[in-house]
């Protein structure tokens, strides 16, 4: 448990509350959020309430706490993420368009995906993904065609742990993941097939910057049952290339 002491500051502390919420939650109880951030109750409290008093922190409908909109305000205030998700706007409206289908834009932090963006369709699945939300690196598309054409080191933090299993399609063997991106290093085409959630598939290609690093990359989702991923590849990469040269990048030439 973290101490409540005077090393301990202030700020740290809101960093764990605020960091207690994965993907998977939506709202938790103020004990939950004490329990996760490992801080006594009465601290946990404290600080949900500053939290709350920001607008970091609301209080959700059916009880507990989730995270505020002014954290999100905040975090597309980041020059890299905002730069990024502001030039790959109208690519993204028209891989939409032109597929029909949901399309994400997303970057890596360690482990997971980061949303930037998605444009939703009608027609299409409920999807666990949300702006400014984070999943697995390695259960979606996104997050392989980052991982594809990231440094060893980059790989080497995201499969750190143990590689989770949403789905019984979820790869968790390390040899297959490390096989399976470089497949995805030699085509920028990234499959998620219902690694994530059962009944949602998509399609992913990494975008590039001048010196040939990856910044993130762009996807195309839909139902398992009607997405025909090889007919939407061409798009995808064909949007994630128009990016690219929009930071001056292009896809790296393999050795």
């Amino acid at each position: 448990m973290l101490a409540d002491t005077r090393e301990t500051s202030v700020v740290a502390r809101a960093v764990a509350v605020l960091s207690a919420f994965t993907f998977r939650d939506s709202a938790l109880s103020a004990a939950e959020l004490a329990r996760r951030a490992r801080l006594p109750r009465s601290s946990a409290h404290r600080i949900i309430g500053d939290l709350v008093a920001e607008g970091l922190l609301e209080r959700a409908p059916r009880g507990g706490y989730c995270l505020g909109m002014r954290l999100f305000e905040l975090g597309l205030r980041a020059p890299r993420q905002r730069g990024l998700r502001d030039v790959a706007a109208p690519f993204l409206t028209d891989l939409r368009d032109a597929t029909r289908q949901t399309v994400h834009l997303a970057v890596l932090d360690g482990a997971e995906v980061v949303y930037l963006d998605i444009i939703r369709t009608a027609p299409g699945p409920r999807l666990l993904s949300r702006v400014g939300g984070r999943m697995p690196a390695t259960v979606t598309g996104v997050g392989k065609a980052i991982l594809a054409f990231s440094p060893p080191q980059a790989v080497q933090a995201a499969v750190a742990a143990r590689l989770p299993r949403l789905t019984p399609h979820s790869i968790t063997d390390l040899a297959t993941l490390r096989a399976q991106l470089r497949r995805i290093a030699e085509t920028n085409t990234a499959y998620d097939v219902q690694e994530q959630a059962m009944g949602t598939s998509c399609c992913a290609s990494a975008i590039f910057g001048c010196g040939g690093e990856v910044l993130g990359a762009v996807s195309v989702a839909g139902h398992t049952g009607t997405l025909r991923l090889e007919h939407v590849a061409s798009a995808v990469r064909s949007t994630a290339a128009g990016v690219s040269r929009m930071f001056g990048g292009q896809v790296p030439a393999q050795s």
